[in-house]
């Protein structure tokens, strides 16, 4: 009885095993460290695995009600530990499942080890339960469907080729530039506007490298660093928003409009990309 009272305080999901009674996590037998709050929330996402744990739930069964703690931040805290020792993350999960504002869900399979209860009753043929649909993730702060982080970035590294395109384009026609420029505008003007894309183009060629290759090899604080850039390359592609004017002549007025127009909204479709792929930064966001 002792033994098999043990076998079911052991929970194991993939190569992992909690062992409840010991308060520890393994993973292939070897000790895990997992402690205190961290521990507790992953034991009560197993014991209700597959059901939605609400962030209220946690609150009341690991924080007592007399307990003042930033509770949002000690959460987040605890959910981004547990995935760190497992592996997981939130926008592929394997094991915890983040939903907006509904709370988190053990969506791996889970096997308490144990005797089977023996049947002495005929088998019978049983109804198969109605599959209800998964749940849609949604993006923790944009509340919208996480799509593959594949199909963002790809789209991310597009954008940072186009804008390649476009300055290599304008240094290797500079001379163009300044004929189009003088045309139309008086000699300062368009001396200012020449040295304005000399510049502009310059500067933008090694931030769309750095841009296009910390996204073709993934890298994980490219959302931080994209953040911080962000108000540069803001202006930057405002400047540039008003390159289809120069050809006017030779696209027409109402052409150069809308590409001007797509261009304006073009920096802040990156930005929407960049957090759609890399949401879960090193440091805790509530709602994660």
């Amino acid at each position: 009885m002792a033994s098999s009272e043990n076998h079911s305080r052991i929970v194991g999901f993939g190569v992992f095993e909690l062992d409840l009674t010991a308060g520890e996590l393994r993973k292939n037998g070897v000790k895990l460290r997992l402690q205190g709050q961290p521990f507790q929330v992953l034991a009560l996402l197993l014991e209700r695995a597959g059901e939605i744990v609400s962030r209220e739930d946690l609150q009341q069964k690991l924080w007592p009600a007399d307990t003042f703690v930033d509770f949002d931040h000690s959460l987040n805290t605890a959910i981004n530990k547990v995935r760190e020792v497992l592996g997981d993350s939130a926008s592929s999960p394997r094991y915890v499942e983040t939903l907006a504002r509904r709370g988190y869900r053990f969506i791996a399979p889970v096997q308490r080890p144990g005797p089977l209860p023996i049947s002495t009753e005929p088998p019978t043929t049983k109804t198969a339960a109605p599959q209800t649909a998964p749940a849609i993730r949604l993006h923790p702060e944009l509340e919208v469907p996480i799509p593959r982080r594949g199909l963002t970035r790809g789209l991310f590294a597009l954008i940072q080729v186009m804008y390649l395109c476009f300055y290599v384009a304008a240094l290797i026609r500079l001379r163009g530039v300044q004929e189009i420029a003088d045309s139309f505008l008086p000699p300062w003007a368009a001396t200012t506007l020449v040295a304005a894309v000399l510049v502009t183009a310059g500067a933008g060629i090694p931030l769309r490298l750095y841009l296009l290759t910390g996204t073709a090899f993934d890298h994980m604080r490219m959302g931080e660093k994209f953040r911080k850039l962000f108000p540069f390359i803001l202006a930057m592609d405002q400047l540039w928003a008003v390159a289809p004017f120069l050809l006017m002549q030779k696209i027409g007025l109402g052409a150069a409009f809308a590409a001007s127009a797509a261009l304006l909204y073009l920096p802040f479709s990156e930005r929407t990309l960049i957090r759609m792929a890399y949401h879960q930064p090193i440091a805790s966001f509530p709602g994660n």
